[in-house]
């Protein structure tokens, strides 16, 4: 038997007709399918811009340029998250300062924000790891009282929600001043590769649109369109961060199914929740009053006593497929020569999240068979767990 995977994109037959129809146009590269996938992603999130880009790495890059980070300057974030959150940073030239993360959980904790801001501190990158929304109403609070900017890696987040002044919100409206989307397949949408920006700032997405096509002055589309001779000309640095019309147009059927998709999600992380619940070896994620995940993955926190590696393995022999906890980016060898980051905190609950979390399946396609085999699973590895003590007993 294949072993039940961790992840599974959702593609059928209409990104294939989506792709099909693009090719067939004659226009592959960005163009029409791109603008009508930034309008409808827009509109889904109700942001008043959004711009398509080539994945969510050149994403972070030019809202970090954006808002003004360059050389030497300082932008606080998380260690625990993907190496492309202070890749991006030190693409700017700037430095990662890194926080911890909230006891119990996996997002950036809020009361650590304020003492690590330095006169040097150009932006705050805030993750919503896993899905699971950060606390954006206190990290906007700490910006704004110190006038810095927020940027929002919502990499995981597309579909997510917040409860913002009342109001249930898409992540990516943006609360913060940019937020920044992935469609990697490991994602709930996904375009193959991809990214997007969205914002209320007409001049952050203007620029996003100028250095996204190397910061050329004349777009493909205006040039192609118009009925007089149009020569371009390119006022400053830019780069090929451009996404394509055949990714734009499987991005387009995507949304299109997203609010089943996470509905599916939602039902999946429900049933875990209730069928893992009560075992003293697992503490399970926990979605806080204001905030809806769109459930991108589940992360079970094991308890000290259980060594992660075993545990992957005994779930692998019994045909689940796992993936360790968030990587902790001050620990990759990247990183660790000196001045390549500062650390702010003690990264103490950073640490243990990947020394002690596992990452269950889960994607929309789930059966039932492939759900009652992990809880099945995951509950005998427990049991032997717990027998193996009292046998010590």
């Amino acid at each position: 038997m294949n072993p039940v995977p961790v992840a599974k994109p959702v593609l059928d037959e209409r990104e294939v007709e989506a792709v099909r129809r693009v090719i067939l146009s004659g226009w592959v590269t960005q163009g029409p399918e791109v603008a009508a996938f930034e309008e409808e992603f827009a509109d889904f999130v109700g942001a008043r811009h959004a711009c398509a880009v080539s994945n969510c790495t050149t994403a972070l890059h030019l809202a970090l340029r954006a808002v003004g980070v360059d050389a030497g300057d300082e932008v606080i974030t998380v260690s625990h998250t993907f190496i492309a959150t202070a890749n991006a940073i030190r693409y700017c030239g700037a430095v990662p300062v890194f926080v911890d993360i909230e006891k119990g959980g996996y997002n950036i904790d809020p009361d650590l924000i304020e003492g690590a801001i330095t006169p040097r501190t150009k932006a705050i990158i805030c993750v919503h790891q896993l899905g699971m929304p950060c606390d954006l109403a206190r990290i906007v609070a700490i910006a704004v009282s110190h006038g810095i900017p927020v940027i929002e890696d919502a990499a995981c987040a597309t579909g997510s929600e917040i409860l913002w002044k009342g109001r249930w919100e898409k992540i990516g409206k943006p609360h913060g001043d940019i937020a920044c989307f992935s469609f990697h397949p490991r994602k709930v949408v996904t375009t193959g590769d991809g990214g997007m920006l969205t914002t209320a700032n007409p001049e952050y997405d203007r620029k996003f649109r100028l250095w996204r096509q190397h910061g050329m002055s004349v777009t493909d589309a205006v040039r192609h369109g118009s009925k007089q001779v149009i020569f371009e000309s390119y006022p400053e640095l830019g780069y090929n961060y451009r996404m394509t019309d055949m990714q734009a147009a499987v991005g387009r059927e995507q949304l299109k199914r997203l609010p089943t998709i996470i509905a599916q999600r939602r039902k999946i992380a429900k049933q875990y929740a209730e069928q893992l619940s009560g075992r003293s070896a697992l503490a399970l994620p926990v979605e806080p009053t204001w905030a809806r995940s769109n459930w991108q993955s589940f992360c079970l926190r094991l308890s000290e006593d259980l060594d992660q590696r075993e545990v992957m393995q005994q779930l692998l022999d019994k045909g689940v497929s796992t993936r360790r906890g968030i990587m902790n980016i001050h620990l990759e060898d990247a990183y660790t020569q000196t001045g390549l980051h500062f650390v702010a905190s003690s990264l103490r609950e950073s640490v243990l999240a990947q020394q002690h979390s596992i990452i269950l399946p889960l994607f929309a396609q789930m059966t039932n068979y492939d759900l009652a085999a992990v809880i099945e699973a995951v509950s005998l590895s427990v049991s032997e767990r717990d027998l193996a003590i009292e046998r010590a007993v």
